[in-house]
Protein backbone atom coordinates (compact mmCIF):
# COMPACT_ATOMS: atom_id res chain seq x y z
CA UNK A 1 0.00 0.00 0.00
CA UNK A 2 3.18 2.21 0.78
CA UNK A 3 4.70 1.89 -2.67
CA UNK A 4 0.63 2.37 -4.09
CA UNK A 5 0.30 5.51 -2.32
CA UNK A 6 3.90 6.46 -2.88
CA UNK A 7 3.24 5.90 -6.95
CA UNK A 8 0.21 7.89 -7.24
CA UNK A 9 1.73 10.60 -5.43
CA UNK A 10 -1.05 12.53 -3.13
CA UNK A 11 1.30 14.83 -1.92
CA UNK A 12 1.35 16.73 -5.22
CA UNK A 13 -2.63 16.90 -5.08
CA UNK A 14 -1.68 20.03 -3.11
CA UNK A 15 -1.58 22.16 -6.81
CA UNK A 16 -4.81 21.16 -7.54
CA UNK A 17 -5.85 23.38 -4.58
CA UNK A 18 -5.68 26.21 -7.39
CA UNK A 19 -8.83 24.96 -8.35
CA UNK A 20 -10.38 27.10 -5.11
CA UNK A 21 -8.58 30.33 -5.78
CA UNK A 22 -11.28 31.62 -7.69
CA UNK A 23 -13.90 31.33 -5.37
CA UNK A 24 -11.41 32.95 -2.88
CA UNK A 25 -10.65 35.95 -4.61
CA UNK A 26 -14.36 36.08 -5.90
CA UNK A 27 -15.38 36.62 -2.06
CA UNK A 28 -17.44 33.16 -2.65
CA UNK A 29 -15.52 30.61 -0.86
CA UNK A 30 -18.08 30.10 1.82
CA UNK A 31 -20.67 29.02 -0.79
CA UNK A 32 -21.43 25.07 0.22
CA UNK A 33 -22.96 24.83 -3.91
CA UNK A 34 -19.93 26.36 -5.27
CA UNK A 35 -17.55 24.44 -3.49
CA UNK A 36 -19.32 21.21 -4.15
CA UNK A 37 -18.35 21.79 -7.69
CA UNK A 38 -14.82 22.99 -7.00
CA UNK A 39 -14.27 19.88 -5.16
CA UNK A 40 -15.48 18.07 -8.28
CA UNK A 41 -12.98 19.86 -10.29
CA UNK A 42 -10.51 18.90 -7.84
CA UNK A 43 -10.86 15.33 -7.33
CA UNK A 44 -10.63 15.15 -11.38
CA UNK A 45 -7.59 16.45 -11.38
CA UNK A 46 -5.96 14.38 -8.82
CA UNK A 47 -7.64 11.26 -10.86
CA UNK A 48 -5.63 13.38 -14.09
CA UNK A 49 -2.60 13.62 -12.75
CA UNK A 50 -1.87 10.52 -10.88
CA UNK A 51 -2.70 9.09 -14.42
CA UNK A 52 0.48 11.47 -15.86
CA UNK A 53 2.11 10.59 -12.78
CA UNK A 54 2.24 7.00 -13.33
CA UNK A 55 2.69 7.32 -17.11
CA UNK A 56 5.70 9.24 -16.90
CA UNK A 57 7.17 6.49 -14.42
CA UNK A 58 6.32 3.66 -16.62
CA UNK A 59 7.90 5.28 -19.92
CA UNK A 60 11.35 6.99 -18.16
CA UNK A 61 11.59 3.62 -16.31
CA UNK A 62 15.04 3.00 -17.51
CA UNK A 63 16.28 6.88 -17.16
CA UNK A 64 14.66 6.84 -13.19
CA UNK A 65 16.64 4.05 -12.35
CA UNK A 66 20.32 5.64 -12.48
CA UNK A 67 18.97 9.05 -11.17
CA UNK A 68 19.94 9.45 -7.43
CA UNK A 69 16.76 10.62 -6.53
CA UNK A 70 14.46 9.01 -9.01
CA UNK A 71 15.17 5.28 -8.93
CA UNK A 72 13.82 5.36 -5.02
CA UNK A 73 10.01 5.52 -7.03
CA UNK A 74 8.00 2.35 -7.07
CA UNK A 75 7.87 1.52 -10.57
CA UNK A 76 11.41 1.97 -10.83
CA UNK A 77 12.88 0.38 -8.10
CA UNK A 78 10.93 -2.80 -8.38
CA UNK A 79 8.22 -2.01 -5.78
CA UNK A 80 5.24 -1.90 -7.98
CA UNK A 81 5.48 -4.15 -10.69
CA UNK A 82 4.75 -2.57 -14.75
CA UNK A 83 1.41 -4.63 -15.48
CA UNK A 84 0.27 -3.18 -12.04
CA UNK A 85 1.60 0.22 -12.87
CA UNK A 86 -0.48 0.14 -16.52
CA UNK A 87 -3.30 -1.34 -14.88
CA UNK A 88 -3.95 1.74 -12.16
CA UNK A 89 -3.23 4.38 -14.68
CA UNK A 90 -6.03 3.37 -16.78
CA UNK A 91 -8.11 3.17 -14.21
CA UNK A 92 -7.39 6.67 -12.87
CA UNK A 93 -7.65 7.84 -16.28
CA UNK A 94 -11.59 6.31 -16.46
CA UNK A 95 -11.99 7.96 -13.33
CA UNK A 96 -10.40 11.33 -14.22
CA UNK A 97 -12.63 11.57 -17.33
CA UNK A 98 -15.83 10.16 -15.65
CA UNK A 99 -16.03 12.22 -12.72
CA UNK A 100 -14.94 15.63 -14.69
CA UNK A 101 -17.56 14.58 -17.46
CA UNK A 102 -20.20 13.96 -14.60
CA UNK A 103 -19.69 17.59 -13.27
CA UNK A 104 -20.20 19.23 -16.87
CA UNK A 105 -19.01 19.21 -20.48
CA UNK A 106 -16.45 22.16 -19.88
CA UNK A 107 -14.86 20.34 -16.79
CA UNK A 108 -14.46 17.58 -19.20
CA UNK A 109 -12.98 18.92 -22.24
CA UNK A 110 -10.51 20.71 -19.75
CA UNK A 111 -8.98 17.64 -18.02
CA UNK A 112 -9.14 16.24 -21.98
CA UNK A 113 -6.95 19.14 -22.51
CA UNK A 114 -4.63 18.70 -19.57
CA UNK A 115 -4.77 15.13 -20.60
CA UNK A 116 -3.76 16.03 -24.00
CA UNK A 117 -0.59 18.28 -22.90
CA UNK A 118 0.73 15.88 -20.70
CA UNK A 119 0.85 13.58 -23.17
CA UNK A 120 2.40 15.47 -25.91
CA UNK A 121 5.03 16.61 -23.01
CA UNK A 122 5.84 13.54 -21.91
CA UNK A 123 6.47 11.94 -25.72
CA UNK A 124 8.89 14.74 -26.54
CA UNK A 125 7.62 18.35 -25.39
CA UNK A 126 9.60 18.16 -22.37
CA UNK A 127 12.87 17.79 -24.19
CA UNK A 128 12.23 21.27 -26.06
CA UNK A 129 13.93 23.89 -23.80
CA UNK A 130 11.30 26.76 -22.70
CA UNK A 131 8.48 24.78 -24.29
CA UNK A 132 8.99 22.19 -21.38
CA UNK A 133 8.14 24.86 -18.71
CA UNK A 134 5.28 26.90 -20.68
CA UNK A 135 3.59 23.04 -20.89
CA UNK A 136 3.78 22.79 -17.45
CA UNK A 137 2.63 26.33 -16.63
CA UNK A 138 -0.27 26.05 -18.79
CA UNK A 139 -1.18 22.83 -16.13
CA UNK A 140 -1.44 25.40 -13.78
CA UNK A 141 -3.48 27.79 -15.61
CA UNK A 142 -6.12 24.94 -16.18
CA UNK A 143 -6.41 24.17 -12.97
CA UNK A 144 -7.54 27.65 -12.00
CA UNK A 145 -9.89 27.93 -15.14
CA UNK A 146 -11.73 24.72 -13.90
CA UNK A 147 -12.38 26.46 -10.74
CA UNK A 148 -14.14 29.00 -12.69
CA UNK A 149 -17.67 29.05 -15.19
CA UNK A 150 -15.07 28.00 -17.72
CA UNK A 151 -14.96 24.53 -15.72
CA UNK A 152 -17.03 23.29 -12.62
CA UNK A 153 -18.47 26.18 -11.06
CA UNK A 154 -21.09 28.49 -12.23
CA UNK A 155 -21.22 31.99 -11.72
CA UNK A 156 -17.43 32.59 -11.26
CA UNK A 157 -15.88 34.51 -13.84
CA UNK A 158 -11.66 34.87 -13.31
CA UNK A 159 -10.19 38.40 -13.33
CA UNK A 160 -7.40 38.36 -16.25
CA UNK A 161 -5.02 39.22 -13.36
CA UNK A 162 -5.35 36.32 -11.29
CA UNK A 163 -4.92 34.58 -14.37
CA UNK A 164 -1.65 36.77 -15.40
CA UNK A 165 -0.38 35.94 -12.27
CA UNK A 166 -0.84 32.22 -11.77
CA UNK A 167 1.11 31.62 -15.27
CA UNK A 168 3.90 33.74 -14.13
CA UNK A 169 4.04 32.23 -10.83
CA UNK A 170 3.88 28.87 -12.22
CA UNK A 171 6.60 29.91 -15.05
CA UNK A 172 8.48 30.52 -11.95
CA UNK A 173 8.57 27.32 -10.23
CA UNK A 174 8.63 25.52 -13.29
CA UNK A 175 12.36 27.64 -14.29
CA UNK A 176 13.44 27.13 -10.60
CA UNK A 177 13.11 23.09 -11.03
CA UNK A 178 15.26 23.33 -14.13
CA UNK A 179 17.91 25.17 -12.57
CA UNK A 180 18.17 21.78 -9.85
CA UNK A 181 18.08 19.63 -13.17
CA UNK A 182 20.79 21.41 -15.13
CA UNK A 183 22.45 20.99 -11.17
CA UNK A 184 22.49 17.67 -11.56
CA UNK A 185 23.58 17.11 -15.16
CA UNK A 186 26.32 19.64 -14.28
CA UNK A 187 27.35 16.62 -11.89
CA UNK A 188 27.30 14.15 -14.10
CA UNK A 189 23.77 12.50 -14.56
CA UNK A 190 21.69 12.03 -17.30
CA UNK A 191 18.54 14.08 -16.75
CA UNK A 192 16.08 15.64 -19.70
CA UNK A 193 17.14 16.44 -22.62
CA UNK A 194 15.65 19.75 -22.58
CA UNK A 195 18.93 21.36 -20.42
CA UNK A 196 21.12 21.74 -23.15
CA UNK A 197 18.76 24.72 -23.58
CA UNK A 198 19.59 26.15 -20.27
CA UNK A 199 22.20 27.85 -18.47
CA UNK A 200 23.02 28.59 -14.79
CA UNK A 201 23.46 32.17 -16.48
CA UNK A 202 20.18 32.05 -18.04
CA UNK A 203 17.77 30.96 -15.52
CA UNK A 204 19.39 32.83 -13.07
CA UNK A 205 18.31 35.91 -15.15
CA UNK A 206 14.99 34.36 -16.10
CA UNK A 207 14.09 33.72 -12.04
CA UNK A 208 15.23 37.60 -11.18
CA UNK A 209 12.80 38.64 -13.95
CA UNK A 210 10.18 36.48 -13.18
CA UNK A 211 10.17 37.88 -9.59
CA UNK A 212 9.91 41.43 -10.27
CA UNK A 213 7.35 40.72 -12.59
CA UNK A 214 5.39 39.08 -10.09
CA UNK A 215 5.74 41.55 -7.51
CA UNK A 216 4.76 44.29 -10.07
CA UNK A 217 2.01 42.32 -11.12
CA UNK A 218 0.46 41.81 -7.96
CA UNK A 219 0.96 45.62 -6.66
CA UNK A 220 -0.61 46.56 -9.86
CA UNK A 221 -3.85 44.26 -8.84
CA UNK A 222 -4.03 45.55 -5.38
CA UNK A 223 -3.77 48.73 -6.27
CA UNK A 224 -6.65 48.66 -9.50
CA UNK A 225 -9.56 51.31 -7.98
CA UNK A 226 -11.99 47.93 -9.41
CA UNK A 227 -10.30 45.25 -7.28
CA UNK A 228 -10.48 47.59 -4.58
CA UNK A 229 -14.44 48.29 -5.04
CA UNK A 230 -14.62 44.55 -5.50
CA UNK A 231 -13.02 43.65 -1.88
CA UNK A 232 -14.27 46.87 -0.56
CA UNK A 233 -10.91 47.72 0.92
CA UNK A 234 -7.97 49.93 -0.23
CA UNK A 235 -5.74 48.12 1.98
CA UNK A 236 -5.05 45.10 -0.03
CA UNK A 237 -2.04 46.11 -1.12
CA UNK A 238 -0.90 45.28 2.34
CA UNK A 239 -0.54 41.37 1.34
CA UNK A 240 2.04 41.85 -1.04
CA UNK A 241 4.69 42.23 1.95
CA UNK A 242 3.91 38.68 2.18
CA UNK A 243 3.90 38.09 -1.42
CA UNK A 244 7.58 39.42 -1.74
CA UNK A 245 8.72 37.36 1.63
CA UNK A 246 7.42 34.09 -0.03
CA UNK A 247 9.27 34.81 -3.29
CA UNK A 248 12.46 36.04 -1.90
CA UNK A 249 12.54 32.96 0.32
CA UNK A 250 11.96 30.31 -2.95
CA UNK A 251 15.00 32.27 -4.28
CA UNK A 252 17.27 31.80 -1.35
CA UNK A 253 16.17 28.12 -1.45
CA UNK A 254 17.12 27.94 -5.10
CA UNK A 255 20.06 30.19 -5.36
CA UNK A 256 21.78 29.73 -1.29
CA UNK A 257 20.39 26.72 0.05
CA UNK A 258 20.65 24.94 -3.46
CA UNK A 259 17.17 23.21 -3.24
CA UNK A 260 15.28 23.66 -6.24
CA UNK A 261 13.71 20.28 -6.84
CA UNK A 262 9.78 19.73 -6.45
CA UNK A 263 8.26 22.85 -5.24
CA UNK A 264 5.31 20.84 -3.29
CA UNK A 265 8.42 19.20 -1.56
CA UNK A 266 9.59 22.87 -0.72
CA UNK A 267 6.40 23.50 0.63
CA UNK A 268 6.19 20.73 2.67
CA UNK A 269 9.15 21.00 4.41
CA UNK A 270 10.35 24.82 4.52
CA UNK A 271 8.38 25.65 7.61
CA UNK A 272 9.01 29.89 6.91
CA UNK A 273 7.05 29.43 3.41
CA UNK A 274 4.40 27.73 5.11
CA UNK A 275 4.38 30.34 7.79
CA UNK A 276 4.63 33.05 5.13
CA UNK A 277 1.68 31.57 2.60
CA UNK A 278 -0.27 31.26 6.00
CA UNK A 279 0.01 35.00 7.16
CA UNK A 280 -0.93 36.45 3.15
CA UNK A 281 -3.88 34.01 3.61
CA UNK A 282 -4.72 35.58 6.69
CA UNK A 283 -3.96 38.94 6.20
CA UNK A 284 -6.18 38.78 2.82
CA UNK A 285 -8.72 37.49 4.97
CA UNK A 286 -8.91 40.31 7.07
CA UNK A 287 -8.34 42.95 4.58
CA UNK A 288 -11.27 41.41 2.23
CA UNK A 289 -13.28 39.42 4.36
Amino acid sequence: MKAFLKMIRPHQYIKNMLVFFPLFFAKKITDVTLLQSAAMAFISFCFAASTIYIFNDIRDIEKDKVHPKKKLRPIASGAVSIKTAVITDVIFLVLALAVSFLTNRRMGVIILIYLVINLFYSLGMKNIAILDIFAVSTGFLLRLLSGTEYGAVANVLPSHWIIIMTFLLSLFLAIAKRRDDLVLAESGLDVRKSISGYSLEFINGVMSIMSAVIIVSYLLYTLDPAVQAHYGSKNVYATTFFVLLGLLRYMQITFVEKKSGSPTEIVYKDRFLQITILAWILSFLFFVY
